[in-house]
């Protein structure tokens, strides 16, 4: 695996990354040049509809892809200065759960109901260092008490079942935040989750980020939690970032059409509105998707070069960036 000097401030870079699934009605491009970064100790969003291409981002940065017929055909992932796509499948399994953990959607999904959560919690302990039982026993009771679940030396015995919904997404963290990792990809973790229990994941997540300096890659579909929880955000769409910049920017100055269009579908108190926005059209299909803005369709400021062009990026003035003719004209 190759070591390249790159900016130090700099844990994650993915560069022009493509993964494709091959499909019998043609290749799927699930993610289709996605570019963006993720500092230490801060905490990034990727934003976008269901099908954007988020969820499989994150799979390709671990090198997990769902189906065989999935395969990363071009880009870079850079981690700490090394390109996992360089590495060897060896190298892999000591980064994964070691230094990059995964946080999944569905915590019922994630663990297995025939095993403890004790023998689950430990597992990535056992794996990637020589601890004694004695020693993996109270880690894992230190790192459940650090995700808030009650009385952790009395349950290390119990099952998945026996625990609530957000417990359960409690004990999935835990399973990631137990090896101490640089890099957290969390994956619409709060999405099954109450209001409630929803904000105090989100502060276990943030309170273990300032007592760590771990960064987060935060994937959601929720605006609300991105101004909560982010520095910056990527908006995804069609597998592509078609915009990035800092939270506050991004927010209260929205520049590609799909961004706008998704601050527009935003409930707001106090606002009245006959019927809540919704952005006009379907998403494309990743089968077919032209050389062109893939929003091109859908969007209200659509001018002739869009449908053949994809444009190149365009700098916000802060840091940021879009890809959008509208915006460079």
């Amino acid at each position: 695996m190759s070591d390249v000097t790159r900016s130090s401030e700099t844990l994650l870079e993915v560069v022009d990354l493509r993964t494709f699934i091959n499909t019998r009605q043609g290749v799927l491009k699930a993610v289709d040049g996605a570019s963006f970064t993720v500092r230490r100790g801060e905490t990034v969003g990727l934003v976008g509809e269901s099908g954007s291409g988020k969820t499989m981002t994150c799979l390709s940065v671990m090198r997990l892809l769902p189906v065989a017929s999935a395969e990363i055909v071009a880009g870079e992932v850079w981690f700490d200065g090394k390109n996992l796509l360089e590495a060897s499948e060896a190298e892999m399994r000591r980064v994964r759960g070691r230094d990059i953990a995964l946080i999944m959607q569905d915590a019922l999904a994630a663990l297995s109901p025939v095993l403890s959560i004790g023998e689950q919690v430990g597992e990535p302990l056992r794996h990637h260092f020589s601890y004694s039982a004695a020693d993996v026993r109270r880690r894992v009771i230190e790192v459940l008490d650090a995700v808030k679940i009650p009385r952790p030396s009395e349950r290390l015995g119990e099952y998945p079942h026996q625990f609530s919904g957000g417990m359960r997404q409690r004990i999935v963290a835990a399973m990631g935040l137990g090896t101490s990792p640089s890099l957290m990809l969390a994956d619409e973790p709060t999405t099954a989750l109450d209001v409630t229990i929803q904000a105090q994941f989100i502060m276990l997540i943030r309170e273990v980020q300032e007592s760590t300096g771990m960064s987060v890659l935060w994937v959601t579909h929720d605006l609300g939690v991105v101004a909560q929880t982010c520095d910056r955000v990527n908006v995804m769409y069609a597998g592509r970032v078609v915009e990035s910049g800092e939270v506050r920017r991004i927010l209260k100055k929205p520049l590609h059409p799909y961004t706008i269009a998704l601050m527009e579908s935003v409930p707001s108190i106090g606002t009245k509105r006959e019927k809540l926005y919704q952005i006009p059209g379907q998403a494309p299909d990743l089968r077919n998707l032209g050389a062109g803005c893939p929003f091109y369709a859908r969007c209200p400021a659509r001018m002739d070069i869009c449908e053949n062009e994809f444009p190149s990026a365009t700098d916000d003035g802060a840091g940021g960036f879009v890809h959008c003719w509208a915006v460079s004209q």
